[in-house]
């Protein structure tokens, strides 16, 4: 194998070869890159599978998104350990589960249902604590 590539190597087309060969690593590279993370580029909340916080209402300002790590596995996620303690004012689920939004930390409390693959432009409260898949 060692004396293919040397022949190979010393072939005059070799600096041809080697462009082919990068050039397909990068396309299997790319391939191999998660697409499902990436939605629809025109919406706010340019990911699938998420639950993004604007700190403005009608979807506007800084975005945070978040989702649990294991997809269809429900988790708590404090905002204040996150920075997004009373920012929150609207909210987009582009998950297929509800999302929870909660008065306070540790998702205690009445939730505050956000439906699947959609939003609310003006949240009632800002949120301490969301629950998400």
């Amino acid at each position: 194998m060692v004396n293919w590539f040397k022949r190979l190597s010393m072939h005059r087309h070799a600096p041809r070869w080697r462009i082919l060969v990068a050039t397909g690593a990068l396309a299997v590279a790319s391939l191999l890159t998660p697409g499902s993370a990436v939605a629809q580029d025109d919406s706010p909340c340019p990911f699938s599978g998420v639950l993004c916080l604007f700190d403005g209402v009608d979807y506007t300002g800084a975005v945070w998104n978040v989702r649990s790590i294991t997809p269809g596995v429900g988790v708590c996620v404090n905002l204040p350990e996150h920075g997004w303690e009373d920012r929150a004012y609207s909210a987009i689920n582009t998950g297929n589960y509800y999302a929870s939004l909660f008065l306070n930390e540790d998702c205690v409390g009445g939730p505050h249902p956000v439906d699947p693959h959609s939003g609310q432009s003006t949240l009632p409260f800002q949120p301490k604590s969301v629950w998400v898949y």
